[in-house]
């Protein structure tokens, strides 16, 4: 069987990702995640290494973190592939669903790097996507938002029906696409055991407010 590995930014799209690709019946061997080397925050969620790294346990999942830069991203993101490549593994699965810089973006680097990408989320609706996601049984939190947007009250809150229609009602994307929040996935399908969050305080780092995570285990 042809194998797969994923983008993982520890949240709701490339978690919904992987669950459609393996209802699919494709086989995901890894999860790819990027780490700023400078931080050791991922780069897309300002979560800490090692709670990804837990996260893809409670998964029972490997997990590649690559550390990289912004400024180096694209070398970073090659030499992750070329990581892949070395283990056999041709296709990547990620999370985009409608922004064509992204999708133009993936397709040129994985086309360079001789690896085919998939986007099972592509062209979906935005919000019957996160009902998908609601209606399967994960469970997520917000963990980062644009300040200017969404205070840090949205901090820690659950994703769930009520939370969506909010979002919808105020005009938002209703899973954040443009960067205007972002989720940290702690139960569901996916998972052998839930994430238990003990302890965490919302901080605010440039223009975005952050839940730092600062505790926590498996369940």
């Amino acid at each position: 069987m042809t194998e797969y590995a994923a983008t993982w930014s520890a949240g709701k799209d490339s978690c919904l990702a992987v669950w459609k690709a393996l209802s699919q019946g494709l086989k995901v061997s890894y999860l790819l995640n990027f780490i700023n080397k400078d931080s050791t925050k991922s780069m897309s969620h300002g979560l800490s290494q090692e709670i990804i790294a837990e996260q893809a346990k409670a998964m029972g999942m490997p997990i590649i973190q690559q550390k990289t830069t912004k400024g180096n991203y694209e070398v970073g993101f090659k030499a992750a592939l070329a990581g892949l490549k070395h283990k056999g593994i041709t296709r990547l699965i990620t999370g985009d669903i409608y922004l064509q810089v992204h999708r133009d973006w993936i397709d040129r680097v994985c086309r360079e790097a001789g690896v085919e990408a998939m986007l099972p989320l592509w062209h979906l609706d935005t919000y019957q996507l996160l009902m998908d996601f609601i209606e399967a049984g994960f469970k997520a939190i917000v963990v980062s938002t644009k300040a200017e947007m969404l205070g840090s009250e949205w901090l820690g809150r659950q994703l769930d029906k009520k939370l969506a229609t909010e979002l919808k009602n105020m005009n938002m994307d209703p899973c954040g696409e443009e960067g205007e929040f972002h989720t940290f996935v702690y139960d569901g399908p996916l998972f052998q055991k839930p994430i238990k969050i003990t302890k965490s305080e919302p901080i605010l780092r440039g223009n975005r407010w952050y839940l730092e995570i600062l505790e926590c285990h498996l369940g």
